[in-house]
């Protein structure tokens, strides 16, 4: 069965860049729009992985990881900043919420899925 990798990210180019990168590498993709629809789509589903921008509205990247790492359900469930933030600052406030690591936009396909080859193994 397909590993199944939610991308979250307010800009609709970038969700179906990342869908059609991990999809074309052979997972099933969930999309959201923001961090509230996120946890929205979460609720009950199981998920290896998240892919999240960090500046959107409603919920950013940093509120929606400490709302998934505050969920039993998902708790240890990978996920990867992909952004276009790269201060040092940023990173570590990410860490700090238990970001699993991090790419900045733009980012290469190959580099998408290097990174998420590493972290599901």
């Amino acid at each position: 069965m397909a590993k199944v990798i939610m991308s979250v990210d307010d800009s609709a180019s970038i969700r179906q860049m990342v869908s059609f990168t991990l999809k074309g590498a052979g997972y099933d993709v969930i999309e959201a729009v923001d961090g509230k629809d996120a946890l929205a789509k979460l609720n009950g589903a199981t998920v290896n992985m998240i892919v999240t921008d960090l500046n959107m509205p409603n919920l950013d990247g940093i509120g929606l990881i400490k709302a998934v790492r505050a969920t039993p359900a998902h708790k240890f469930v990978p996920i990867v900043m992909l952004t276009t933030e790269s201060q040092d600052s940023k990173k570590q406030e990410g860490k700090s919420a238990g970001a699993t690591g991090w790419i900045v936009k733009p980012f290469k396909p190959e580099q998408l899925i290097a990174v998420v080859k590493k972290v599901l193994g």
